[in-house]
């Protein structure tokens, strides 16, 4: 038995320290001692962010008039992140300070940029939402922040701000995902959030998707409710709850415009909105319906003429359909969806912006300079300041990943899949790795596969991987950088319905290499 006490490991070798600490339990067994007297003996464990410093997908951004190189956007898994010099450098401003990890929506106060409200959760539902728990408000820019409730609102997708009271507040919240539930509809708040009322609500299964404030007159409000359940396999997207409404009197009544001549028949699905800052009476509608697409309203919604049905307005509507009006230019428009979308006649005719990133959540517009914009995107947030020609980059610790796998090496490196990306690498040492094939970097590699597969390296030797995705299994040779295609049933099986599938490899299927020898290879699809 030892009788002196060895000295703490450092935490700052975590590869050291694990083997240690085995050791060290077999040590302690041995010897008698209990689990707590082992713990005492070990530093504290604290979280550390090893990367990869690359961007993930963002639904909410916002801006302010007054401070051109000041910009909030929200993170779908790692809360929200703040630059003050025009996206050059962001940093995380509510770490340890919300209860939940989403950013669905966010506001800067026109007449205070000071005051940011944030509202949690996400109402572009993907099959993995993560849920909020209400909203938050702060006084400082940003520094610290109190909760102001409407926990059970569970997906809050737009706050709008009055312009000169900020205390008063409209938040459009779609309520449970997966269930039915009371907590949905637009609040209001007219005393920075210590008390809400729900000032327009449908039913259990119908939420408030979108909001907006006409810019000449903080009065008059449209909103969009969209009936819509989710599982993780399936979507139920529709139905009578869905529609768009108008309040002239700051939310206390509300009208509906949904079959107002012009508008679609039949069953309508979610439905976004916007109103020219050049002419108020110019409003415009992104439809999903059986004759979907984008609809112009020109007298403050009474009527609506058909504009655009193309598909690429409205393709994957629960995932996208946002719009946008331009502040000073009455016909053109912003269509976000898979591509970022131009329309400078008023929608008929459509052009892609320059972008860096696919996949389209949201945007904002200075105002009084409509060339200074923040776009957020399945790769974060970035900012344009000439109408969207270049954009930021998007170096940020923020990738949502779906799975996680540890490799041979010493110390051990950590891959991942991550959304909307490549799979990923990197080290678990806060050091510069050298990239076999360049120049020194912080480095970060890819092993094949795709954003949604299981990665599965080979336990013995450190350069082989496997991985998957939709569609697709791969080994990748690190060492030669030689990728190769080896599923066992190649198939391409977009758009078929499972019963069509002889395998089933859809988007997420295991992936396990063997520990022993001769290390042999399992995938599983509805077989082994």
């Amino acid at each position: 038995m030892c009788d002196s006490v060895p000295p703490p490991i450092p935490s700052r070798m975590p590869h050291l320290r694990s083997v240690l600490l085995a050791l060290s339990a077999l040590a302690a067994d041995a010897a008698g001692l209990g689990a707590q007297d082992l713990v005492s003996l070990l530093p504290p464990v604290e979280w550390r962010s090893i990367g990869p410093d690359r961007g993930s997908r963002s639904i909410a951004v916002a801006g302010h008039a007054h401070r051109p190189f000041e910009y909030y956007f929200g993170a779908t898994g790692g809360g929200l992140f703040k630059t003050t010099d025009g996206g050059s450098t962001w940093t995380p401003v509510t770490d340890g300070q919300v209860g939940s990890a989403s950013v669905g929506a966010v506001a800067m106060a026109p007449s205070d940029p000071d005051i940011v409200y944030i509202g949690m959760g996400e109402v572009q539902l993907r099959a993995n939402v993560l849920q909020g728990d209400g909203v938050y408000r702060s006084d400082d820019a940003g520094k610290s922040w109190r909760h102001l409730g409407l926990a059970n609102t569970h997906a809050i997708g737009r706050i709008r701000i009055h312009p000169t009271d900020p205390d008063r507040v409209y938040v459009a919240a779609l309520g449970h995902p997966f269930g039915p539930n009371p907590e949905r509809g637009v609040f209001r708040t007219t005393n920075g959030g210590r008390t809400w009322e729900k000032v327009l609500f449908r039913d259990e299964r119908t939420g408030a998707v979108d909001l907006v404030m006409d810019p000449s007159d903080p009065d008059i409000l449209y909103a969009t409710l969209w009936q819509v359940y989710r599982k993780p396999w399936r979507l139920w997207s529709g139905g009578e709850g869905s529609g768009i409404f108008k309040s002239a009197d700051g939310g206390d009544t509300w009208s509906e415009l949904t079959r107002n001549p012009g508008l679609p028949a039949g069953m309508l699905g979610k439905i976004t909105v916007t109103v020219s800052g050049a002419d108020p009476n110019r409003v415009w509608a992104n439809v999903e319906a059986e004759r979907g697409g984008l609809y112009r309203s020109d007298d403050g919604g009474a009527s609506w003429a058909f504009v655009n049905g193309h598909r690429d307005i409205w393709q994957r509507a629960f995932y996208f359909q946002r719009l946008e009006a331009d502040p000073v230019d009455r016909n053109t428009l912003y269509i976000l969806n898979f591509r970022l979308m131009r329309s400078t006649d008023g929608g008929l005719t459509l052009e892609s912006v320059p972008e860096s990133h696919v996949d389209h959540h949201d945007l904002w517009i200075d105002p009084t300079n409509p060339l200074r914009m923040i776009n957020g995107n399945d790769g974060g947030g970035v900012v344009t300041v000439n109408g969207g020609r270049t954009w930021t980059s998007m170096r940020y610790p923020t990738a949502q990943i779906y799975r996680l796998a540890t490799t041979a090496d010493f110390p051990y490196h950590v891959c991942g899949a991550q959304q909307d990306n490549t799979t990923v690498c990197v080290s678990s040492e806060p050091t510069h790795l050298r990239d076999p094939r360049g120049a020194s970097t912080e480095w970060m590699y890819p092993v094949g596969g795709g954003e949604s597969g299981y990665i599965a390296p080979h336990p013995a030797d450190p350069d082989i991987f496997y991985a998957g995705a939709t569609n697709t299994l791969t080994r990748y040779d690190r060492a030669t950088g030689i990728m190769t295609d080896i599923q066992p049933w190649p198939r391409i099986v977009m758009g078929e319905p499972a019963r069509d599938m002889p395998e089933r490899w859809n988007w997420t299927y295991p992936i396990a290499v063997a520990p022993a020898p001769p290390h042999a290879l399992y995938v599983g699809s509805q077989h082994l």
